[in-house]
């Protein structure tokens, strides 16, 4: 059964602390992307070991297995636009639903293990990324379709929040 999509903006994220999670995201520095990125696999390849995986806590909220799912997706779509940031100038983003994603994903239907294998892959790659960026390049620029305006440094803050969020999420 899909989840009602939500639609809100959370760019925000990237100016003031997040009530639900705590988390500043506004605070973090670009040495601190990739070594953040890699603190938080263990932990979702923990959430993944639950019992209660794939059992949505009720109506309205993916289960742990479709937030991870969805996390390992988030690192897919977040590397590919900071790759498009790092070789073109102001790029605009392709958007990306998704609800869609996860119900073309059948990410309630996904086996654990390879969420938590695919996460792993995509995390370090993602954080590997994040590391290569020179100094220079954090101030480079990409506007999603509905015109946030991101730089290097605010996409990888916007994207940390993703990743503690949503653990936040699947931990409460």
């Amino acid at each position: 059964m899909p989840i009602t999509p939500d639609a809100k903006d959370w760019t925000w994220v990237i100016e003031k602390p997040c009530p639900a999670c705590g988390f500043a995201a506004f605070e973090t520095s670009p040495a601190d992307v990739g070594p953040t990125i890699r603190s938080h696999i263990p932990r979702w390849r923990k959430a993944l070991e639950r019992d209660d995986v794939a059992v949505r806590p009720d109506d309205s909220t993916w289960s742990t297995l479709e937030y991870a799912a969805h996390v390992r997706d988030v690192f897919g779509v977040f590397e590919q636009r900071l790759r498009l940031m790092l070789a073109e100038d102001g790029p605009d983003f392709a958007d990306w639903d998704q609800d869609a994603a996860a119900a073309d994903g059948d990410y309630a239907g996904l086996r654990p293990s390879t969420v938590a294998a695919e996460l792993d892959t995509a995390g370090q790659a993602t954080a590997s990324t994040y590391d290569a960026v020179r100094r220079e390049q954090w101030a480079r620029t990409g506007r999603r379709s509905n015109g946030s305006q991101f730089t290097v440094e605010t996409l990888s803050q916007y994207l940390l929040h993703d990743l503690v969020h949503h653990l936040h999420d699947v931990d409460a």
